[in-house]
């Protein structure tokens, strides 16, 4: 059937809404769980009727419409997400760096994407999957800049023979992701002789979950830039421009010129900061538009006078039979890292506390960061493998007694091992454990990025 407007093809589609996948499947494929074709195929053969096929253009061509399916889950907390990043086309990186973004494959086989929602539940099988919602899916003008900004990016990236060090944590709300079955899924690159991993172009997890928390959660977000603004910067560069102003002075004069409550005790100060200083006060950050999109989590640095944080970066705690189990690209540690940009916002320090009881906390600025591809490869991955080695074969574990108290020390890696990360303990007392896979307890632990490779990364 030939669809004459978006209208036509979305009301066809609303009508998928509420049923499984096992009564919009014709074929019975879907009862049996080994069988190949995903859900999308389904989707197009039973219910549009219609071959599947790899053409370049969309799947509704006349229309210029993309079809896609993609699975949403409900966290422990009731909340929704995507389940995963909508994946897209691949990257062809001989001729994707010949074209402009309106002339991108990209952008010819993505401009409008009809999304349909299905719920995602553990243990079930895949044919009472129900269809949530439909969705016609066009760009906002504030996304689409960011989007083409993203794009640029990893062209370039291509463009400069780059290729093989493209990371998902380049970018803001468009990815270049992986796709293939393993890491010998390789392609030539036309600037290198280094082959490169196969990619294709997808919207973040991230991005697909702040369109399910709008679209079906109903939820409000607050956006701190425009369309106008997007065009003449990149989202960092706006990100500056707001904190800028403040750059050297003291929590209390911040205070003074914008009224905000800056007392660095408060639980609540980081979010009263940065949503008072980038215009939106009042604003969780978990409703800041831009950040939730584009997975940017927030971290404050306190640097000492000489420029090094008294403190170790914490990040979350150790699940240590999850990580005696996964392989590496299913990894906590990796995933994180190749998704999650960081925002800094680094405060500093002019004198030490012994100079000066009262000394005050100055504003430095902010750096958007996210770990190198070469790092997560080479130090983070050989530290995450000697992590599972001694896990596995049993993690040494040393009583000693000192005064008092019998404090427990371990062979985990500690500060200083690498030059980059850690574990060390993470806990509100010495009983505060986590079980062991050979079923000891240990004081709960967690990642630590070391406080001088810190400084670098704000030195840089």
């Amino acid at each position: 059937m030939i669809y004459e407007t978006p209208e036509e093809l979305l009301y066809k589609s609303k009508q998928a809404e509420g049923s499984t996948f096992g009564e919009i499947d014709k074929s019975g494929r879907i009862q049996n769980e080994r069988a190949k074709g995903g859900l999308g195929q389904i989707i197009e053969e039973s219910f549009f009727g219609y071959e599947v096929n790899s053409n370049r253009e969309a799947d509704f061509a006349e229309l210029g419409i993309e079809l896609k399916v993609t699975p949403i889950k409900e966290n422990k907390n009731g909340s929704l997400s995507a389940k995963e990043r909508l994946v897209l086309n691949i990257i062809n990186y001989h001729q994707e760096v010949l074209s402009e973004f309106h002339t991108s494959s990209f952008w010819k086989k993505n401009e409008k994407l009809l999304i349909l929602f299905y719920e995602w539940i553990p243990k079930i099988k895949r044919a009472d999957y129900k269809i949530i919602k439909a969705h016609l899916h066009t760009y906002s003008e504030e996304d689409l800049e960011i989007i083409k900004q993203d794009w640029e990016m990893i062209v370039q990236k291509v463009r400069s023979g780059l290729a093989h060090e493209l990371s998902e944590a380049d970018t803001n709300y468009l990815a270049a992701c992986t796709k293939g079955a393993n890491k010998n899924s390789l392609r030539t690159q036309p600037y290198s002789d280094e082959p490169a991993m196969q990619r294709a172009f997808s919207l973040k997890q991230s991005y697909m979950t702040t369109l399910v928390r709008k679209l079906i959660s109903q939820e409000d977000l607050v956006r701190f830039t425009t369309p106008e603004e997007l065009k003449k910067n990149s989202l960092f560069e706006l990100l500056e421009q707001r904190f800028a102003p403040y750059r050297e002075m003291t929590l209390d004069e911040i205070g003074e010129i914008t009224g905000l409550d800056v007392n660095y005790q408060s639980k609540s100060f980081l979010q009263e900061f940065i949503s008072g200083l980038l215009g939106i006060r009042g604003t969780k950050l978990n409703q800041i538009e831009e950040f939730e999109k584009a997975n940017i989590e927030i971290k404050t640095i306190r640097l000492e006078p000489k420029g090094i944080p008294k403190e170790h970066m914490s990040f979350k705690n150790i699940d240590f039979y999850e990580w005696s189990e996964e392989d590496w690209d299913e990894s906590w540690l990796k995933s994180y890292f190749e998704k999650t940009k960081i925002l800094f916002v680094v405060f500093y320090y002019k004198e030490t506390l012994k100079q000066n009881p009262n000394r005050q906390l100055y504003f430095k600025g902010v750096i958007l960061w996210n770990l190198p591809s070469n790092e997560i490869e080479g130090r983070l991955r050989s530290f995450w493998l000697e992590v599972k080695t001694l896990i596995n074969s049993g993690i040494e574990m040393t009583h000693i007694q000192q005064k008092n108290r019998v404090i427990t020390k371990n062979n985990l890696p500690k500060p200083g091992h690498n030059g980059l990360c850690h574990i060390r303990p993470k806990a509100r007392d010495g009983n505060d454990k986590t079980s062991l896979p050979d079923g000891r307890m240990i004081t709960k632990q967690a990642f630590w990025l070391d406080r001088k490779y810190v400084a670098e990364i704000v030195r840089k």
